[in-house]
């Protein structure tokens, strides 16, 4: 059954057909979600917001583009919205997990037994600034690396959900990928 088909069907009355696009386009959100926020449980949380902000919003659904587009840009805007109110917030949630939190599993990947201990610590460090350089991007860099770099989205995808040209895509991404080289740099040369 096709997402046009499955809106349709649910907007007739058989609310519990949202299920099927819940389930999947679940992990899709989420991902998008984690590419701003750097936190499973707020990512979660956000995802869930995203579905409930769909599923009330789906009578708006006109259908000019793919429902999957639709809903990347409801789960960017969320995204978006949640670090503009809490930057505070995300700025603690860093600190606790530089300094070893409970959510550093979910965090970090996993390592094996053999690694060498320094070789982990420099790793996290490492993931750590890339997910505080990526922050510092300007907002619309920030959006497209995470569309491109979590979600795995081409330029013509990402020029959807932005709505905007694929050009001024490859141009932002181009743009983000030289600010975290010069961030990247820079806090190489701190050291």
């Amino acid at each position: 059954m096709s997402d046009s088909e499955v809106i349709k069907l649910i907007l007739q009355g058989d609310k519990e057909k949202f299920r099927i696009l819940v389930e999947q386009y679940q992990q899709m959100v989420f991902r998008t979600c984690m590419g701003f926020l750097h936190n499973k449980d707020d990512a979660d949380d956000l995802t869930q917001d995203v579905f409930i902000q769909a599923y009330l919003s789906l009578p708006h659904f006109k259908g000019g583009s793919a429902f999957s587009t639709w809903l990347y840009r409801i789960a960017v805007n969320a995204s978006l919205n949640k670090i503009r109110k809490s930057p505070l917030k995300l700025i603690f949630q860093r600190f606790e997990n530089i300094a070893g939190s409970k959510n550093e599993k979910e965090t970090y990947p996993s390592v094996s037994v053999e690694e060498d201990p320094e070789n982990i610590l420099i790793r996290q460090e490492h993931i750590e600034w890339v997910k505080r350089s990526l922050d510092t991007l300007p907002e619309n860099q920030h959006t497209a690396i995470v569309l491109s770099r979590y979600d795995d989205l081409s330029q013509k995808e990402i020029a959807e959900i932005m709505d905007t040209t694929e050009g001024a895509v490859e141009a932002l991404l181009q743009r983000a990928k030289k600010n975290l080289r010069e961030k990247l740099s820079a806090h190489g040369k701190n050291k």
